[in-house]
């Protein structure tokens, strides 16, 4: 199902999108025309099978992979016309990203672990620290700031891997599976804890998942099959 809002510029758009791959002899066709809005402010659950397109869709979205035929608008701006340093410059800027795994570096602590891609995008060390404070705060874990990674439960994990996302300030959060590995209460915490955030901030949140807490939790709902959008 497409958003129906209209009142602001989306934040990302998909504009009959497909993608084929060739495997094995033959020719795949991963995405089907997908047309797609994420607006400000906006918690999108996209939910299919595995191999449904989903992960497909999201690296496409955030500029990992090129669509064979459509075009992607993030901030107004075409991901054609990009090249994959300033594609680079706009994810470290603009957008953020979860996974069903945190990936934290077990033996940094939660602080360090927020502040790598600041680091990366070369942020003043006051500023770096600021942020990332301001972000374990916003997800509940300003009292774990020196913890590190392999003294926190799982939900600290995936908490700090949001605060991770949201420590640059970026204009809206896709994530792939992030309740994947946790759960069901703790689940809950985080799906409730993006939720909040992305209605708090005015952020776009795209989730592609399995998990009907999550479904219930979205202000809108995308079924994928096969490559199409179905609802």
């Amino acid at each position: 199902m497409e958003s129906t809002a209209v009142t602001a510029m989306p934040l990302a758009e998909a504009r009959g999108v497909t993608r084929d791959f060739h495997s094995g002899g033959g020719l795949v066709h991963a995405l089907r025309g997908i047309h797609l809005r994420i607006q400000p402010g906006e918690f999108i659950a996209l939910r299919g099978r595995s191999g449904s397109g989903k992960t497909t869709l999201l690296n496409i979205l955030i500029g990992l992979d090129n669509p064979t035929e459509g075009q992607v608008l993030i901030l107004g701006r075409d991901l054609a016309k990009m090249g994959e340093a300033e594609r680079a410059r706009l994810r470290r800027e603009s957008i953020g990203m979860m996974f069903q795994n945190a990936h934290l570096f077990p033996s940094l602590t939660a602080q360090e672990n927020v502040e790598i891609p600041l680091r990366l995008a070369h942020t003043p060390s006051a500023q770096r620290t600021q942020q990332a404070r301001e972000a374990l705060e916003q997800v509940g874990l300003s009292k774990r700031t020196h913890h590190r990674g392999l003294e926190l439960s799982g939900g600290e994990q995936q908490r700090v891997a949001l605060a991770r996302a949201l420590a640059h300030r970026p204009r809206f959060i896709v994530a792939d599976e992030p309740t994947g590995n946790l759960d069901s209460l703790t689940g809950r915490a985080i799906t409730d804890l993006l939720r909040d955030i992305c209605h708090q901030l005015r952020l776009g949140l795209l989730v592609a998942t399995h998990d009907q807490v999550v479904v219930a939790a979205a202000d809108h709902i995308v079924q994928i099959q096969d490559g199409r959008i179905i609802a």
